[in-house]
């Protein structure tokens, strides 16, 4: 049994709570959620004025949650007779309703401990409990002292870090109570990161000089003869790898976004240069904004530290899937509270609503992509109740019809750069200071999503060899410490643990948890363009969007000839249906927490997952399905 404790404590001792002089006796109160440190860019900064007020939402516990995996299997089971059969938004709203006795047992704890019926508010959708108190109202229902934080650019919360309380009877009703100690509502990422932060964008010549001289690429042709893809991956590398060559037919009903934050943005000037010489049809081409909680399109983006990322994202998925194709950019805000919460409330007005996102325009009745690329992520070490929460807002998703794609990371087993691993109490820290438990990425844990490692062709080999993991760094992969490791990991993960795992100790890593990666794709020495120029860069945020590509394409094929998209992908990828659709990679590891980390090996691996993919056979075989 894994020997770390999470950050996170549930029903912990029960602890007597009295009111201030003249309120209401409040009954015992268990410990419900605390968190042991300030997550990463924030202070602690004052004391909370008693008198402020503040917006208290209390998510409740949703009916059917323990059904989810269930529910899905029924729907993305390739041996179930109710394959490609998503669920309506509807039946899923009603499905996931808390019950009657839930909304009732918080209703009466809050109506008896002295809040006045009338300023208690249920949503439409039964979800949430919202009430508005005083800081001094809000410590003596909760148990728990509140403070002003703040973080870095000056933006401030209220939190109660060290946790809150709630009555013994109460706490099972209740997933979570914000704010609290998530420092924004419903936060699951913590120090969100974007993939290939990990180094600059480097001039693309064939010496990779020290130099940051972009340099033109040369003349010899990788597309045709498939030489040099060893060190500069085009289009036409990535066409020969995979045999991705495909021609949509459906682009009008088929539909693929990309998740940008904040300021990150693409810059036209260097679509239209790459463009211009991998794919010069689509010269003007750009994506079609769907902005969310504020987000903005600046097409004129001239940090290369802002635009990188947007960038590779759209040459890749632009490039690979045609001019015909509309691919669209979700630009979610500036993302200090999560970046996941915006785009639930953006697909679901109530959800919107009851987020406190009530005022923005995309709230609510946004577009909701077949496909959704995501190359941002933290640490699964926050606190555990929004982190599982938000995976199963994910599969909840995933029931309605659409994949997520997610990066894995560029830091081997640990989730940020720098060596960040856990200590044995849980906490994130260097290995210097005692840090030496492996530290795993959220959402790439979550089951219901599906996570792209790196690998790269060996240098002197050509595209007909076989790759290996990247070594220019170390692709994320590990296991979770807050999933279990779902049923449709079950064979070739155990076949893993039994015949390849490392021989670390307990501590290091959970051996029963959920797996990640699922797949890998190429993430190293891609070939860009930047400043105007062809420059190459890497990361999982370039395997990601390619994959994502390659199930847009799986979903253009599907809808052309009257099938439904094919929604959440894992349990048909770990399939024995789909076993011969991977090229599997067998060389490599993925370094950290002062360990080589997880080992490539036969079959699955916590470094490149089940592998790369034959486009033509996983195409073939999706399209044998119902």
């Amino acid at each position: 049994m894994f020997s770390v404790p999470f950050l996170l404590g549930f029903a912990g001792a029960i602890v007597s709570v009295l009111g201030s002089p003249g309120s209401p006796p409040l009954s015992s109160r268990v410990l419900h959620e605390f968190r042991r440190d300030v997550p990463t860019g924030w202070t602690l900064h004052k004391r909370a004025d008693p008198d402020a007020t503040l917006p208290l939402s209390i998510a409740l516990a949703q009916s059917n949650l323990h059904n989810l995996e269930s529910y899905l299997l029924d729907i993305a089971d390739p041996e179930s007779p109710n394959y490609g059969k998503h669920w309506s938004p509807a039946k899923v709203a009603e499905t996931f309703r808390p019950s009657a006795e839930t909304v009732d047992t918080v209703h009466s704890w809050l109506a008896t401990d002295g809040v006045d019926s009338a300023r208690i508010q249920l949503s439409h959708d039964g979800s949430y409990v919202r009430v508005n108190v005083s800081v001094a109202e809000a410590e003596r229902l909760l148990a728990t002292r509140y403070y002003v934080y703040q973080n870095e650019d000056g933006e401030t919360r209220y939190g109660c870090q060290h946790g809150y309380h709630l009555p013994e009877h109460v706490s099972p009703h209740v997933d979570l109570v914000t704010p609290t100690i998530h420092f924004g509502t419903l936060t699951t990422s913590f120090g969100l990161t974007r993939r290939s932060e990990r180094t600059p964008v480097k001039s693309s010549n064939r010496l990779q000089r020290v130099s940051q001289t972009v340099t033109p690429l040369t003349a010899a042709s990788t597309a045709d003869t498939g030489y040099g893809c060893d060190e500069e991956i085009t289009l036409d590398c990535i066409r020969q790898l995979y045999g991705f060559n495909y021609n949509v037919t459906a682009a009008d009903k088929n539909t693929i976004g990309i998740l940008e934050l904040g300021t990150q943005n693409y810059n036209a000037e260097n679509l239209d240069a790459f463009f211009k010489t991998y794919a010069p049809d689509q010269v003007g081409s750009r994506p079609k904004l769907i902005s969310i909680d504020g987000g903005s399109e600046n097409p004129n983006q001239s940090d290369g530290g802002l635009n990188g990322e947007s960038d590779l994202d759209f040459m890749l998925v632009m490039g690979l899937l045609g001019k015909e194709q509309t691919v669209y950019q979700y630009q979610v805000g500036d993302g200090i509270g999560g970046i996941f919460e915006p785009l639930f409330a953006a697909f679901d007005q109530q959800y919107c609503k009851d987020a406190g996102y009530s005022g923005d325009s995309s709230c609510g009745g946004t577009m909701k992509t077949n496909v959704i690329s995501v190359s941002y992520a933290g640490g699964e070490s926050g606190p555990t109740s929004s982190t599982i929460r938000t995976c199963n807002e994910m599969g909840k998703l995933a029931l309605s019809g659409l994949t997520f794609v997610l990066a894995s990371g560029d830091w081997g087993v640990s989730a940020l750069p720098g060596q960040s691993c856990l200590k044995p109490d849980g906490t994130v820290d260097q290995i210097v200071n005692g840090a030496t438990s492996f530290y795993p990425d959220f959402p790439a844990t979550c089951p219901y999503v599906t996570v792209v490692g790196a690998t790269e062709v060996k240098e002197g080999a050509s595209v007909s060899d076989p790759e290996v993991a990247t070594s220019g760094f170390p692709s994320g992969g590990g296991f979770s410490n807050v999933f279990a490791r779902p049923s449709y990991q079950d064979r070739v993960v155990s076949t893993y643990l039994s015949k390849y795992a490392p021989s670390y100790g307990a501590s290091i890593y959970n051996r029963t948890g959920r797996g990640y990666p699922d797949v890998a794709a190429n993430g190293n020495n891609i070939v860009v363009a930047s400043n105007g120029k062809p420059a190459t860069t890497g990361g999982t945020s370039a395997s990601a969007p390619m994959f994502a590509a390659m199930i847009a394409a799986v979903n253009d094929a599907r809808i052309a000839a009257g099938k439904s998209p094919v929604g959440w992908i894992n349990p048909a990828l770990y399939s024995s249906t789909f076993a011969n659709i991977f090229n599997d990679v067998t060389e490599g590891d993925n370094p950290g927490c002062g360990t080589r980390g997880f080992s490539a090996a036969p079959g699955w691996d916590p470094v490149t997952g089940l592998g790369t993919v034959n486009f033509p056979r996983m195409l073939s075989r999706f399209m044998a399905l119902p």
